[in-house]
């Protein structure tokens, strides 16, 4: 058995820098739904001053408002930020915001192409104020195209981009991965592009719109499988929990569970057969070689599973990995954080909201050294900083009344 390694030792407040990665810049936040929250997520939690801009309620839409923010779904996307409520319909909040833009390094907003310059809160009309901006764009389809003013969410980009073709079980039709990759990727693509947009600046001067799309996102989560058409011409079908190309690789039933297993070199099958008794298979001319266990590779799965299902999941993966080879359980979520490799990640990070108490979130899914991925500050309720946000850019407290009289803000 290897022996483990430790973890490394933890940030403490006296090693701790004053200043996380991206504390020198500043983030207009103008999004909506998942996709562009997860984006400027990743820049909050490394430390840039994210301020979310979000529409004053309407009557009885407060209430509902705040039993949304405190769901789980929502905490976890805006944690680590200020807020404040601006009327982006009205002249005085789209001054605001501008007066906001001016003094910002980056702007992010997935509104469908054509909103924002109808607000007149387009990169255009920012750039005019603030020439360096880095201005982050999520859509649908992409700005341009035939299919630019479409709206789009992460189902319908999944199902164009040939995500759901390629996933579940062979003849059983389209199947929707069950979470939505197409948001927090295309958030994630962003959040990456404003980064090398920065980088950027620094030696132009010059911002830059960064875009990207539901359906780029897809595309390009499908990587091997976009060019096995691309570069192939072969449609790739569904194979279930199987790998597509390589073999055995795939999920198989145990006696109390399934277990994902990897063992498709000639030397990991010939261990893998010995392993579980099946020296007979690793024999079998039929498994001989890579290409002919592609080919043959129907029996040769009914052959694995009906033997694995002689012990219990535990029992394989201990013997399985004694071996050195790639295997693991399949999980639900709660196992998945109880598993002790995940709780040594501490990937989970708790934070305290002044009205829900300790919440568990799930931290930034890469580790800087030096940086704690601690969450700092939990998510704001609706305008909470409006004021402390308006007396920084030198609103008076009289003007601010004059604001929130004409529901500017």
């Amino acid at each position: 058995m290897h022996k483990p390694v430790e973890a490394p030792a933890q940030a403490t407040p006296e090693s701790q820098p004053s200043r996380l990665p991206l504390s020198r810049f500043k983030v207009i936040d103008l999004t909506l739904a998942r996709a562009g929250p997860s984006c400027v997520r990743t820049l909050a939690d490394w430390g840039a001053d994210v301020i979310r801009v979000e529409p004053p309620p309407e009557g009885d839409e407060a209430g509902e408002l705040v039993g949304r923010r405190d769901g789980s779904d929502f905490q976890n996307l805006h944690r680590n930020k200020r807020a404040i409520t601006l009327n982006l319909k009205s002249e005085q909040g789209r001054e605001i915001l501008m007066r906001l833009a001016e003094d910002a390094d980056v702007v992010v907003e997935n509104m469908r192409p054509g909103v924002t310059k109808r607000l007149g809160v387009d990169y255009e009309a920012v750039r005019k104020r603030n020439p360096r901006i880095v201005y982050g764009s999520i859509s649908g389809f992409g700005q341009y195209g035939p299919y630019t003013s479409r709206p789009s969410i992460d189902q319908i980009a999944q199902g164009m981009s040939g995500i759901m073709s390629v996933t579940g079980i062979p003849g059983q039709g389209p199947v929707r991965v069950g979470v939505a990759v197409t948001d927090i990727m295309a958030g994630a693509f962003l959040a990456q592009g404003i980064l090398i947009a920065l980088l950027d600046r620094d030696v132009s001067g010059q911002g830059r719109w960064v875009q990207t799309s539901l359906i780029e996102a897809g595309l390009t989560l499908l990587d091997f499988q976009a060019t096995r058409w691309t570069m192939d011409k072969k449609i790739p079908p569904q194979e279930g929990n199987n790998h597509p190309t390589n073999t055995p690789m795939g999920c198989f039933p145990t006696a109390d569970g399934h277990i994902n297993i990897a063992a498709t070199s000639n030397k990991n099958f010939q261990i893998f057969c010995k392993v579980i008794g099946h020296e007979t298979m690793a024999a079998d001319p039929r498994f001989a070689s890579i290409a002919l266990r592609r080919q043959n590779k129907e029996a040769m799965n009914d052959m694995i599973a009906a033997t694995l299902r002689e012990k219990t999941t535990g029992e394989w993966f201990e013997l399985l990995v004694a071996a050195g080879l790639p295997c693991g359980p399949v999980y639900n979520i709660k196992q998945a954080f109880a598993d002790p490799q995940i709780e040594a990640l501490r990937i989970k990070r708790s934070v305290q909201h002044p009205r829900l108490g300790e919440l568990d979130l799930v931290a930034q899914p890469c580790e800087i050294s030096g940086f704690d991925r601690e969450i700092r500050t939990a998510t704001p309720d609706l305008g909470e900083h409006t004021n402390e946000i308006l007396v920084s850019l030198g609103y008076s407290e009289e003007e601010i009344e004059k604001l929130k009289a004409a529901r500017a803000i």
